[in-house]
């Protein structure tokens, strides 16, 4: 078992039962043994089937399960008779956060043939199994149960009541084809320990939407996702090979199937594909890529990546995102200018470490997330709707409590305490600081930072700590360094009665941050779902209010006061969140460009979603193409779009040169831009990427912070036919 399957394996073991202990819950689906024949001679073969009902919403998995766990039966079966293993029809590709993978849904039987022994005595015999599958819906439970039926052994063979069904579902087994015009060819070198490859399928007419389900391997894994194209009468899959052990594959087995989108009618096609020598040039989006940089252009060493680490988290210092926090840290220092230099380097100890854990947290999360053979990527929480929901709330909070709605006491309670932390000056308060910095300033990709991170997503698990931890380092430079030189703090305003007036001024920019945050929950919940999130928070701040009034600062009714508080907010998050929101059952992750408006405006950039169909299909009309890989949360893409793209001259020279402008929504993280990201060595939106009119030249990749001369220019080149190399070389 290779390790990803096996840490896939033992997660899942662990959280369903955890499940059933917590919850006691029970599966819903239901197993139930048919057999094709009531009765069969000696020597016959009597196909049985596994018959999975599952209820609408459920899924249960195929042999290669991806993060999920194969249907097993184990059997107990009379003298004289066996059972094959298990044929499986074609199956769904299901891709999910949290269990993705192939998958039935609705009714499935998973074939198994019988064969009887030429010897067997005549007369009835049962057939039972002990059957175990996992089932998920919006979580995942595993299911047992026990299956039986019988069967007569005599002189002729009866069909069941049930034949029919299994004449339907044996032709929905893949069919077992060597003669088919198919090879497998490497699209690339390694890249650590994952390499892309391409799948050439030679087919009269092209199929309506291919792909390629990869049977279960011990030394490697090949990824889900699957960029599909076609050129001169060949359809062409690229794809991704995760290794774990050994060396590379030399062939690949698994099912080929015409049109993924219609499991249940499409012809599929039990293959193995030898690795070979490519017939012809692949013309993939994968192409080496003319860059416009962000740093030098030679290759990263460990060194350098690690001086652009830490120089790009010191950069992140003055990225919009953490403002609200730096001047609260700011108010921290003035207040530290009265105590003793031996606390102020504790606590500027403190929040560094605070810092510091917050990014080993995160480059753990990126291993775990890799490991589960996911594509990770820079930001990626903010597409987390418990993250985004609890984060929002919490910066409500800390706004309400520099407002003076409520106060930090040591005896406050769980509410206080978080809304509170950020401005109180002790160990735990400059601990938080350092956890909210970090939280606030991942939207936020800095120069220098892009590469670094690109870097690092592509490492093993040890380089990905380093190089986070470098980068929190950077973070947390200017702040340790004034904490150890406190006699730079007396340049600082002294001590006084304009500090609580600066503390409230600071509640608006968090506020606002609080604002932006509830912002981004519109692509979760729509406008009717963030109206009920809205409702909420307000009933948050109410308690708050209650809780700072008549429960820190009253004189009587305490108590009344608190359990009115509880009453509220319990009641508020009972009707609005759970009962009309229902804000934890799991979002369906929109397409990359699902979000995006179309714009007839002559004043406005008429942008299309993104998809590397239409990347090609542009290519192949002779048009350049322009991408812009945004998210709601990023402010350095919101920043570029104003200043350097969403322009009067952009706008024309989109024009002139009859560019095509497309743009790919990240805000939701869907898996096919992670691994666009991934592909042009970017742990992180924004890119920009130009693809030049000429099919065979590279991609023109635009560094992380853009100039209208540089957008223009690159345009310019892509127009030209010229290609991409003018460009990189200057």
């Amino acid at each position: 078992m290779s390790l990803r399957r096996f840490l896939t394996t033992t997660f899942l073991l662990v959280a369903v039962a955890g499940a059933h202990a917590q919850f006691g819950f029970g599966a819903a689906t239901k197993v139930d043994l048919k057999l094709e024949a009531q009765a069969a001679r000696p020597g016959d073969t009597v196909m049985a089937a596994l018959h999975l009902s599952m209820p609408e919403g459920y899924h249960t998995y195929w042999r290669n399960p991806g993060t999920g766990l194969p249907t097993e039966i184990e059997w107990t079966l009379p003298a004289g008779v066996t059972a094959g293993e298990i044929q499986w029809p074609t199956p769904e590709k299901y891709e999910d956060t949290v269990s993705g993978g192939y998958v039935y849904h609705g009714d499935a039987y998973l074939l198994i043939p019988l064969n009887v022994g030429k010897e067997a005595p005549h007369g009835e015999i049962e057939l039972k199994g002990a059957v175990s599958w996992l089932e998920c819906k919006e979580s995942c439970i595993p299911g047992s149960g026990d299956v039986s039926a019988e069967l007569t052994i005599g002189p002729e063979r009866v069909a069941s009541v049930d034949a029919p069904a299994f004449s339907d579902w044996k032709g929905r087994l893949p069919e077992n084809r060597s003669d088919l015009t198919i090879t497998a060819v490497w699209d690339s070198g390694p890249e650590g320990e994952e390499r892309a490859f391409v799948i050439q399928w030679q087919t009269a007419e092209p199929p309506t939407a291919p792909d390629f389900y990869p049977f279960a391997a011990e030394d490697f894994e090949v990824q889900p996702a699957t960029e599909t194209t076609t050129a001169a009468g060949m359809t062409i899959l690229r794809k991704t090979i995760k290794k774990y052990t050994g060396d590379w594959p030399r062939d690949l087995r698994g099912v080929l199937v015409a049109d993924a989108k219609k499991p249940n009618e499409t012809a599929a096609y039990e293959v193995t594909i030898p690795f070979g020598e490519a017939a012809s040039p692949v013309p993939t989006e994968a192409a080496p890529t003319a860059s416009v940089p962000d740093a030098p252009e030679e290759a990263l060493s460990l060194p350098k990546v690690l001086f652009f680490a830490f120089l790009g988290g010191l950069i992140l210092n003055v990225m919009p995102c953490v403002l609200p926090v730096i001047a609260l840290k700011i108010l921290g220092f003035v207040n530290q200018s009265k105590e003793e230099p031996g606390r102020v380097k504790v606590l500027g100890l403190v929040y560094t470490l605070g810092v510091l854990a917050s990014f080993l947290l995160m480059a753990l999360l990126i291993i775990g997330v890799q490991q589960a053979g996911r594509v990770a990527s820079w930001g990626m929480q903010f597409s987390n709707t418990y993250f985004l929901v609890g984060l929002t709330v919490l910066v409500t909070l800390v706004a309400l409590n520099l407002f003076g709605v409520f106060e930090v006491t040591l005896g406050g309670g769980a509410m206080n305490a978080a809304g509170g932390l950020a401005s109180k000056e002790g160990n735990a308060g400059a601990f938080f600081n350092g956890v909210l910095t970090t939280t606030l300033a991942t939207p936020c990709t800095a120069p220098f930072l892009a590469p670094a991170l690109g870097f690092a997503f592509t490492q093993p698990p040890a380089i990905i700590a380093l190089v986070f931890l470098t980068v929190g380092a950077g973070l947390a430079f200017p702040y340790l360094l004034l904490s150890w030189k406190p006699e730079w703090l007396k340049y600082l305003p002294k001590p006084g009665p304009w500090m609580e007036r600066f503390k409230v001024a600071m509640g608006f920019p968090m506020l606002a941050t609080a604002m932006a945050l509830f912002w981004l929950t519109l692509g979760h919940f729509g406008e009717i779902g963030a109206l009920w999130f809205g409702l909420f928070l307000v009933t948050v701040a109410l308690c708050a209010w209650i809780f700072g009034e008549f429960v820190q600062r009253g004189r009587s009714h305490r108590t009344a006061a608190l359990v009115l508080l509880v009453l509220i907010l319990f009641g508020s998050y009972g009707f609005t969140m759970e009962g009309q929101l229902n804000w934890r059952v799991a979002r369906t992750r929109t397409a990359a460009g699902a979000g995006v408006e179309t714009s007839t405006d002559p004043d406005k950039i008429p942008w299309q979603p993104w998809s590397v169909a239409a990347v090609a299909a542009a290519r192949e009309a002779g048009q350049p193409v322009f991408v812009d890989f945004t998210a709601n949360w990023c402010a350095t893409c919101k920043f570029n779009k104003a200043n350097f793209i969403e322009t009067p001259e952009v706008r024309a020279k989109l024009r002139e040169v009859n560019a095509v402008a497309l743009v790919g929504d990240n805000t939701l993280s869907p898996p096919e831009i992670a691994e666009e990201l991934r592909r042009y060595g970017r742990a992180g939106v924004p890119l920009n990427l130009v693809y030049p009119a000429d099919a065979s030249a590279p991609a023109i990749v635009l560094p992380t912070l853009l100039s209208k001369s540089i957008v223009l220019d690159a345009l310019d080149q892509a127009a030209g036919a010229g290609g991409a190399g003018d460009r990189a070389a200057r």
